[in-house]
């Protein structure tokens, strides 16, 4: 057990410089490819939610964008992203003459439209979620379809989905590492290349795997304060009009 754990230790110190240039490329491409997926995800949910057009040509568009959407996210949905990032990455060469994308941003981008997806789908059920009399009164002072959803409707679904959207991000940490298929240097293929040149397989797998941990761990308990900070104190004081400070009949009673 000593010498498993010296190897280990050893294996950390001696290559540390990869595994941090790892873990640097695969925070970068969950962080931005989670930021592309929700922006993605809340552009299509706010079209999939615009009301039925009396114009034909205009319902007309918006079945055809709406179809367009539903395949895009039944697809992404439907295929692993391994899958995916073979047929894009591959695909673009083939339609180029052997001319491959840059890896980062290749691995950027498929992390992006892979989330894209299952966001589109999640931030649907957090515009849905939302109470229709929102979506009424919104309208009644005059409010169009996107100033009601930026200004009302989005805000309020955000914060309904935001624990959705952090699984989705600590998702995407562990999931960089499908993109080593087509050689984006995230952490587990720095974990692949140091096991070939040091042949301890098992020990520095175990490495990746307690650093994965710690990213993740850490992730998931810096979004959760998040999460505490943003739904408020657990006890506080509804009022209704009547009830608030200085008004109400026992104020007016008291100012007499």
């Amino acid at each position: 057990m000593t010498d498993f754990l010296n190897e280990v230790i050893n294996i950390l110190v001696k290559y540390r410089g990869y595994f941090l240039q790892g873990v640097g490329y695969t925070m970068l491409i969950a962080l931005v490819g989670t930021t592309v997926g929700l922006i993605i995800g809340l552009i299509t949910g706010i079209v999939r939610t615009i009301p039925t057009s009396k114009n034909p040509v205009v319902r007309c568009l918006l079945k055809i964008v709406n179809i367009i959407i539903s395949v895009y996210v039944e697809i992404f949905r439907g295929t692993p992203m391994m899958v995916q990032s073979m047929v894009i990455f591959w695909g673009y060469a083939f339609m180029n003459n052997g001319q491959t994308l840059p890896l980062i941003p290749a691995g950027i981008f498929i992390v992006s439209i892979n989330t894209g997806a299952y966001m589109a789908e999640i931030v649907r059920g957090g515009i849905i979620s939302i109470d229709r009399g929102q979506f009424e009164g919104a309208y009644s002072i005059g409010m169009n379809h996107w100033q009601t959803m930026v200004n009302v409707i989005v805000p309020q679904a955000m914060r309904n989905i935001l624990p959705a959207i952090s699984n989705e991000f600590v998702i995407n940490i562990k999931d960089t590492s499908v993109l080593n298929v087509i050689g984006v240097t995230e952490l587990y293929f720095f974990t692949a290349k140091i096991s070939k040149m040091t042949w301890s397989i098992f020990e520095t797998y175990v490495v990746a795997c307690v650093i994965y941990f710690i990213l993740t761990f850490t992730v998931t308990r810096i979004l959760k304060f998040a999460e505490s900070k943003i739904d408020g104190p657990s006890s506080y004081t509804m009022y209704q009009s009547s009830d608030m400070p200085g008004e109400g009949p026992a104020a007016k009673e008291g100012n007499q």
